[in-house]
């Protein structure tokens, strides 16, 4: 009886250590798609009121996790019962990604005067942030986005333990995702929290001594940041979806052997979302047309 237990316990600690190795793995490998979760997703946290910073963040947080906790089952059972469908679904996603950063280039050539970003700029108050209206938009944006990167996650993370048994591919994809979940927004928590850290530390020195500059550094430095992450998350959208399509695409594999693999995928995913942003304009028109 004894010995029967101890077994159990050893096949436990066993499977504990085959995950922990699988998961590290699978964490490593999604490494780079989480960067540009954290770049996207930053971006998309910020521009509210202060005291709407926090609230507005742990809607989208729970969106990413509502959005892992469909995402992964399903994952985990197309992968058995009709592998095929992932590729497709990577696809529809990998379109989504790619309008989405062209939608933001457009906007920022031939719309940027009518952006009001009121964290970006420093003489702006908070409180001519987004609306209420607004604010719901951006949540719904921010947790629709997270989806398309969660399926790319989880498809790496599970293509990574395939070799595995049923129960470490749930397990280590389980884990991954969450820690995904937890990494990302609570980094993006620190830094639309920056500048009032930053106002924090200036008042409670007085305005003097080292803690106080570096408080005027982090009020300064976000901004900054912001307009970064804007810029990196939108060149994200863009390379995730490019990659999504040569990996995926035989012919887009082939195409350009010559070239570096970033500027392949980067054009890649320009082209095909300035053609899904064109396609969606046009039907939107007819659409606007017929309903009058």
């Amino acid at each position: 009886m004894a010995s029967g237990f101890f077994a159990i316990l050893d096949d436990i600690a066993f499977l504990m250590d085959d995950v922990a190795m699988a998961t590290k793995v699978a964490t490593g490998k999604t490494a780079g798609i989480l960067g540009d979760d954290l770049a996207v997703n930053a971006e998309k946290a910020t521009g509210f009121l202060s005291e709407r910073e926090l609230p507005v963040l742990w809607s989208i947080t729970k969106g990413s996790l509502i959005n892992k906790l469909i995402i992964v089952p399903i994952a985990l059972l197309l992968n058995v019962f009709f592998p095929i469908a992932i590729t497709y679904i990577l696809i529809l996603g990998g379109l989504y990604l790619a309008y989405e950063g062209v939608e933001k280039i457009i906007e920022y050539f031939f719309h940027h005067e009518k952006e009001a970003h009121p964290a970006v700029q420093e003489s702006q108050p908070k409180n001519d942030a987004l609306s209420s209206d607004n604010e719901k938009e951006k949540i719904k944006s921010a947790v629709t986005t997270d989806f398309i990167l969660s399926i790319e996650i989880v498809i790496i993370a599970l293509g990574s333990v395939l070799e595995k048994n049923l129960t470490t591919q749930i397990i280590t994809v389980s884990v991954v995702a969450l820690l995904a979940t937890v990494g990302v927004y609570g980094i993006v928590a620190l830094i639309v929290r920056m500048d009032d850290i930053g106002f924090g530390l200036i008042k409670k020195t007085d305005d003097k001594g080292v803690f106080s500059k570096l408080g005027h550094l982090l009020v300064k430095a976000l901004p900054v940041l912001i307009k970064i992450l804007g810029a990196v998350g939108t060149v994200a959208l863009i390379l995730v979806s490019g990659g999504i399509f040569v990996h995926n695409i035989e012919y887009f594999h082939h195409l350009l052997p010559e070239l570096p693999s970033i500027v392949k995928e980067f054009g890649i995913g320009l082209v095909l979302g300035l053609a899904a942003f064109i396609i969606a304009t046009c039907f939107t028109k007819v659409l606007s047309l017929v309903k009058k």
